[in-house]
C-alpha cells in the first residue's frame, strides 16, 4: 500500500459522497481478504496456528479447571466468501479461543464496568469504563477481561460496527452490558478479530440473520461463533493490524483536511451570499458583488445543502428588489394600490366580499430593509384576500364524490388528490361558494408540522377547501410573486405563530404581515427571473448528482488501484 499514491488519487474523488467512510470500509474489506499486505512464505501457516491454538486451549482448560466450551454449530463451507491466500485458512470464531468466559475474584476487588455507550463504533477507539467493586457488577452482566473481544449484538449497535478489544480495565477484568458476545482469543491478535467484526462482509451478512422484532433485533450466538472466519498466519495478523492502523490514521488526516476545506467553502459561500443582501450593500455596489458571487459559486457549491442556500438567497434578493433592474416607466405602486382599492369596492358593492377593516400602515420598525425608489411597504391583507376552509364532519367523508383538500394533499408545491377524502354531491351542493377552489388557486397550510407550505391547484377538477387550509386570492397582483413571499417571509416568521406544540397561522397574522410591494410589471419580471434561476439551480443539482455518481465510480476504481498490493502471490514469492 502506497500512502502517497492514495493521497494523490484521493484528490480526484474526495468530493464523492461518504468518501472517507467508504475508504475506511474498503480498507477493512481488503484486510480480511488477504489483499492489504503481502504474504510471507516464511510465516507459520494458519493450519499450524490452529493446531497450536487447540493445544493451548487444552492446556488452559487443564490448568485452570475452566468449564469445557460447549460444542457450536459447524461452519458451512458453502458460506465462505473469498479465495484466501495459500497460507490462510477458513475457521470460525469459536475456534479462536473461549466464548463468554466467566471471571472469578473477591467482591472487594476493583474492576471495570463498561456499559454500551462506552463501547465505540470507530475503529481504533478504545472502550471507556467506570471503576466499580467486583461485588457490584459480577451478577447480571457480561464478563470480560483485558484483551477480550466484545461485539454488540443488538440493533442498531451491531449495524454501526460497535465492537472492541477491552483494554485498560481496572484489575484487568470487568463486566458490562448484557448485549455483548465475548471472545477470549488464544494465540490470535485480538485487533485482527475486531477489524473482522467491523468489516462490511461480517456486518452486511449478519444483518439479515438477526433475530427478534423490529427495534429489538439481535445477532445470534450461532452467527457470532460459527460464521466463516478468514484466519491469516499470526505474523501476518500483526502486519495487517499495523497497516490498518496506518491507513486509518491517514483517513483521519484526509477527513480533517476535507472538514477544513468544507468549512472554508461554507464561510466563503455564506460571505458571498450575505454580501448580496447586506443592508450596507448599495445599489451601485450590488452588480460587483453579484458578479463575484456568480463567478465563485460553481467552485464553492459542491453539496445539495449549498444549492438550498443559493435558492433561498435568490428569493431574498427577489423580495428586496435586487434581482432585476427597476424601470422608471413602470406604473407606480400608488396607482396599483388605487386599482386594488377600486376592485375591492366593486366586489363589496356586488356582494362578493364583505367590507374589510382598514389595516394600519406599516410602521418604520416593521420595515426590515430598504426598498427601491418605486416600491412600498404594505400589509399582505391590502393586496390579497384570504379565504378559509370549512370544518367538514368526519362522517361526511368517503372515497367517492367531490375531493376535499386537506393539508396532507398539498405536496411538492401542487395539490395532489390521490387519496383525498371526498364528500357526496349532495353535501358539496350545500357548501358556500367561497370554499370551492378555482383551478390555478394558491393554497396555504395554516397549521401542523407543514404550516406555511403552499401549493397550486392544477387538477382542473372541482375541489372543496377544508378547515386550516387557506386560499390566497391576489388583487391585481402576480400570484407567483405572492408565492415567493410566502416561501421566504412567512416561512421564516412561523416562530411568531399563535400555536405552541402545533404551529399555527391565523388570518390576522397573515393579513397584518408587511410585504414589500413592487410595481406589477416588475413583479412579472421578478417571477420570470426567479424561474430562470431556479431552473439553473435544478441543473446544478442534476450535475452535482451526476458528478457524485462519477466520483463514486472513480473512487472504487482508484481505491482498488491504490490499495491492491499487486499480482504478487505467495507462490511467486516462493
Amino acid at each position: 500500500m502506497n500512502a502517497e499514491r492514495l493521497l494523490e488519487v484521493y484528490e480526484q474523488i474526495s468530493e464523492a459522497p461518504d468518501a472517507i467512510a467508504r475508504l475506511r470500509r474498503f480498507v477493512l474489506d481488503l484486510a480480511v481478504r488477504g489483499k492489504l499486505v503481502e504474504q510471507d512464505a516464511g510465516d507459520e501457516p494458519a493450519s499450524q496456528l490452529l493446531e497450536r491454538i487447540e493445544e493451548e486451549k487444552a492446556r488452559i482448560l487443564a490448568e485452570t479447571g475452566m468449564r469445557k466450551p460447549r460444542k457450536v454449530a459447524d461452519m458451512d463451507p458453502a458460506e465462505t466468501w473469498a479465495n484466501l491466500p495459500a497460507n490462510w485458512g477458513w475457521t470460525q470464531i469459536s475456534d479462536l479461543g473461549f466464548i463468554s468466559p466467566r471471571n472469578e475474584a473477591d467482591d472487594d476487588v476493583e474492576a471495570s464496568f463498561v456499559p454500551m455507550p462506552m463501547i465505540f463504533a470507530e475503529y481504533g477507539v478504545s472502550n471507556a469504563h467506570e471503576v466499580r467493586s467486583w461485588g457490584e457488577i459480577k451478577k447480571g452482566y457480561t464478563h470480560f477481561a483485558e484483551g477480550d473481544v466484545g461485539l454488540a449484538k443488538i440493533t442498531p449497535c451491531f449495524e454501526n460496527g460497535k465492537s472492541t478489544v477491552f483494554r485498560n480495565l481496572a484489575g484487568g477484568f470487568g463486566s458490562g452490558t448484557t448485549e455483548l458476545h465475548i471472545l477470549r482469543p488464544v494465540l490470535v491478535d485480538p485487533d485482527y478479530v475486531v477489524l473482522f467484526l467491523k468489516s462490511p462482509q461480517f456486518i452486511e451478512t449478519g444483518i439479515p440473520k438477526m433475530t427478534g422484532t423490529a427495534g429489538q433485533k439481535r445477532v445470534s450466538s450461532e452467527y457470532f461463533t460459527s460464521s466463516p472466519f478468514p484466519l491469516p498466519p499470526l505474523a501476518e495478523q500483526h502486519r495487517i493490524v499495523a497497516k490498518v492502523d496506518e491507513l486509518m490514521k491517514l483517513c483521519d488526516r484526509l477527513e480533517e483536511a476535507r472538514k477544513t476545506r468544507e468549512e472554508v467553502r461554507d464561510k466563503l459561500t455564506a460571505a458571498s451570499l450575505a454580501r448580496l443582501t447586506a443592508p450596507e450593500t448599495t445599489p451601485e455596489d450590488f452588480p460587483t458583488h453579484a458578479a463575484f458571487t456568480l463567478e465563485a459559486l460553481p467552485a464553492l457549491t459542491t453539496r445539495p445543502d449549498q444549492i438550498k442556500t443559493l435558492r433561498q438567497t435568490i428569493l431574498n434578493l427577489a423580495l428586496r428588489g435586487k434581482l432585476v433592474e427597476q424601470d422608471e416607466t413602470d406604473e407606480p405602486v400608488s396607482e396599483l394600490l388605487e386599482r386594488i382599492a377600486d376592485e375591492k369596492a366593486e366586489r363589496v358593492a356586488s356582494g362578493r366580499m364583505r367590507t374589510q377593516k382598514p389595516l394600519e400602515p406599516v410602521a418604520l420598525n416593521e420595515r426590515e430593509f430598504a426598498l427601491p425608489y418605486n416600491w412600498d411597504w404594505v400589509r399582505l391583507g391590502d393586496v390579497v384576500k384570504l379565504w378559509n376552509g370549512l370544518a367538514f364532519k368526519s362522517s361526511d367523508f368517503g372515497t367517492v364524490g367531490i375531493p376535499v383538500i386537506r393539508i396532507g394533499d398539498l405536496k411538492d408545491g401542487f395539490v395532489n388528490i390521490t387519496g383525498a377524502a371526498c364528500v357526496s354531491e349532495k353535501i358539496a351542493s350545500q357548501a358556500p361558494e367561497d370554499i370551492w377552489i378555482p383551478n390555478g388557486a394558491l393554497l396555504l397550510a395554516m397549521s401542523g408540522a407543514t404550516t406555511g407550505k403552499t401549493a397550486f391547484n392544477t387538477t382542473g377538477q372541482p375541489l372543496l377547501l377544508n378547515q386550516r387550509v387557506g386560499r390566497i386570492e391576489p388583487f391585481q397582483m402576480n400570484i407567483y410573486f405572492i408565492r415567493l413571499f410566502f416561501e421566504t417571509v412567512i416561512a421564516r416568521n412561523l416562530s411568531i405563530s399563535l400555536g405552541t406544540a402545533i404551529p399555527n397561522l391565523s388570518a390576522k397574522q397573515i393579513n397584518e404581515t408587511p410585504i414589500p410591494l413592487p410595481p406589477l410589471a416588475e413583479q412579472h419580471r421578478i417571477v420570470a427571473k426567479v424561474d430562470a434561476l431556479m431552473a439553473l439551480c435544478d441543473r446544478l443539482e442534476a450535475a452535482m448528482t451526476e458528478a457524485d455518481t462519477t466520483r463514486t465510480r472513480l473512487l472504487e476504481a482508484l481505491l482498488h488501484e491504490a490499495l491492491e498490493p499487486g499480482e504478487r502471490t505467495l507462490e511467486a514469492a516462493e
